[in-house]
């Protein structure tokens, strides 16, 4: 097939969604499809099986540190030499209604998935007035697409409940290459407690420094906790307040982390923790899992998705310090469970390889390139 990919994020950039698009592209090149993908301007000239087409960029208040692409009349004239047998609009924004015109213009299908929940970080930047709008301007641009890919069975719910049609389940992945427990290094553990005490335990959350991601709330438990130390990787537009709230204690601010770096990062800490409830699924935790980390989450309907309802991590009140700090000590100090819910963590996660999700995508992707195709036979007779 011949598939133009609209994303509103890319490389260099990294997060979820780009997460989940290097790794369908990586699977997608062994089955020889034929792809363009429409990125922000700055991403690398090809990616595995697609050639990528730089589209101008701007910042947007919810994602400051974040480029996002922008309308740009070439697209319709580098689509049509293309001729696509399919559309992808991944998590459409800015750029989601030119792959809305184009798809109709083209005559061909579209698909789009959903990744993010914007209109619910709104409340986090003092902007709830703009809340309603967002969801209203989502579920319009989203309601266009044939199908609507969710990344978990919780946001399916979330987005049926706001109205958004043709829902379909996109199965999570997790790179089983990359991540494992098999990547500890006593560099990088050196590395995360910043030079202090060998001895501390390491907490680790990956991920963008973000208001939604309620990382403010683990200082009142780093307090009581001495023999406990954090490492955040990762960098975003709360760095800077973050640093201020941390100051004092005993956490260690390392960047983003990549590749084989950031895989010794999650082998190299005890557990990982991450305290917001904003996610659609939250792939690093999965990572995580695959790492042999046992992982303690804010209570969420993803979270407990990803988490079996407890059965393969600790669940807490994001709100309340107390059910925070119980999930910590009961993980220090049991070390059965400890070692239970690691061991739980990794069953699930080995059975995450991405080459299923791919599968999953490509027979979306020719359910309705087949059922196009027969529209169009049917109008010619």
């Amino acid at each position: 097939m011949r598939i133009a990919i609209f994303s509103e994020t890319f490389l260099p950039g990294t997060d979820g969604v780009v997460t989940r698009l290097c790794n369908t592209l990586d699977h997608l090149a062994k089955e020889h499809h034929d792809i363009l993908l429409f990125a922000p301007k700055g991403a690398p000239e090809s990616y595995g099986p697609a050639r990528v087409v730089g589209v101008p960029s701007f910042t947007f208040a919810l994602y400051p540190e974040k480029k996002f692409a922008r309308p740009w009349p070439r697209v319709g004239k580098i689509l049509k030499a293309f001729q696509p047998d399919l559309i992808h609009s991944v998590n459409p924004g800015f750029l989601g209604p030119a792959a809305i015109y184009y798809a109709r213009r083209l005559r061909v299908p579209l698909i789009a998935s959903y990744h993010t929940h914007i209109p619910s970080y709104a409340r986090y930047y003092k902007l709830d007035w703009l809340e309603p709008f967002l969801w209203w301007l989502f579920r319009t641009m989203h309601n266009q697409a044939q199908i609507n890919l969710c990344t978990s069975e919780a946001t399916l719910e979330t987005l049926k409940a706001h109205g958004f049609r043709n829902l379909e389940l996109w199965e999570r992945g997790v790179d089983l290459r990359l991540f494992s427990p098999s990547k500890r290094s006593d560099a990088m553990r050196a590395r995360l407690l910043g030079g202090a005490d060998p001895n501390r335990k390491v907490l680790l959350y990956v991920g963008r420094l973000a208001s939604e991601k309620g990382l403010e709330r683990l200082r009142p438990c780093l307090d009581r906790l001495p023999d406990v130390h954090l490492a955040l990787v990762g960098d975003g537009p709360h760095r800077a307040e973050l640093e201020r709230v941390f100051a004092g204690s005993n956490t260690t601010f390392t960047g983003y982390l990549f590749g084989e770096e950031l895989a010794q990062a999650y082998a190299s800490a005890d557990a990982f923790i991450f305290p917001s409830t904003t996610e659609t699924l939250g792939l690093v935790m999965y990572e995580a899992m695959a790492s042999g980390l046992p992982v303690m989450a804010a209570d969420s309907p993803a979270t407990r998705e990803v988490l079996l309802h407890g059965e393969a991590g600790w669940l807490f009140n994001p709100l309340d310090t107390a059910s925070i700090l119980g999930a910590i000590e009961d993980w220090l100090g049991d070390a059965g469970k400890r070692e239970r819910i690691a061991q739980r963590g990794l069953e699930v996660a080995s059975k995450l390889d991405w080459s299923g999700p791919t599968k999953q995508l490509i027979h979306h992707y020719y359910r309705l390139f087949q059922a196009q195709q027969q529209e169009l036979t049917a109008d010619v007779s």
